[in-house]
């Protein structure tokens, strides 16, 4: 379904971020994570207006509702590789090795369907 299409596309891009996240000597492993998520939230916010502009471009959005709305985030993963990997890649940075695949998969893509849908509602 849409997990895992999304993950199987997102997983093979590799994007270098070293100018959002310092090499492992100077971060600060106990940084607070107000700071954490301060550094991510752009990051966020690229991958989910990528994808919110490349569903409300397709010409099936007009008549997409429900799992159609799915369908079109799916469709949407391969022009948004690079965002996707890149928040990715910063959230292991931040928070160590596999959560940023974990938040991926989860917190992310459970609220992404509503997301999309907030920031493509006026174009409707």
């Amino acid at each position: 379904m849409i997990l895992a299409a999304v993950v199987a596309a997102a997983l093979f891009v590799p994007v270098s971020i070293e100018h959002v996240i310092p090499p492992t000597h100077e971060r600060s492993v106990s940084a607070p994570t107000w700071r954490k998520a301060a550094a991510l939230h752009p990051l966020i916010n690229s991958a989910t207006e990528c994808i919110a502009r490349t569903v409300s471009a397709d010409p099936r959005f007009a008549t997409a509702s429900g799992s159609g709305l799915n369908d079109l985030i799916v469709d949407s993963v391969p022009s948004c590789l690079a965002p996707l990997r890149a928040m990715i890649d910063a959230y292991d940075g931040l928070f160590g090795e596999g959560a940023g695949e974990e938040f991926f998969m989860g917190r992310y893509l459970d609220g992404l369907p509503a997301a999309v849908n907030a920031r493509v509602k006026d174009g409707r």
